[in-house]
């Protein structure tokens, strides 16, 4: 009887610990960050232009609003309290870094071409909550 207790209070502690981990059931995706695709954690040689894009929730703040055909490092500064990430997506296709804890920062660069892309953060329904915008190249 005390084994079976003694499980049923571990296994309460793990299931309380999962809900800290996730944000106490807030929507904020799977407890399991999804790769990153394209990021990078330090610079490169050719980083071109860089641009700081502070999320919070549930706002993207980049600090360049105008975009030439080029190279460019977007920097994702995660300012707010629940998880993010940072997707780039248009002509030339999409990247995205991996889902940053509060505090985090990751490094993604891309080749951008002529055209309209759309920034956003695709942890949860973040998108959907406002955290996205599109820049035009060109």
């Amino acid at each position: 009887m005390r084994d079976h207790i003694a499980r049923a209070v571990l296994a309460g502690a793990a299931a309380a610990g999962l809900l800290l981990a996730t944000g106490c059931g807030e929507n904020y995706g799977s407890s399991t960050p999804p790769a990153a695709t394209g990021g990078t954690s330090a610079a490169s040689g050719n980083e071109g232009t860089v641009v700081t894009v502070k999320e919070t929730e549930f706002v993207l703040d980049l600090s360049q609003q105008t975009f030439s055909p080029g190279t460019y490092t977007f920097v994702a500064q995660n300012d707010g309290k629940a998880p993010h990430a940072l997707e780039v997506q248009g002509p030339g296709g999409e990247k995205k870094t991996s889902t940053l804890n509060p505090g985090g920062s990751e490094r993604l660069t891309i080749e951008l071409q002529k055209g309209t892309y759309e920034v956003y953060c695709p942890v949860g329904n973040h998108k959907d909550r406002g955290m996205k915008t599109e820049i035009t190249v060109g």
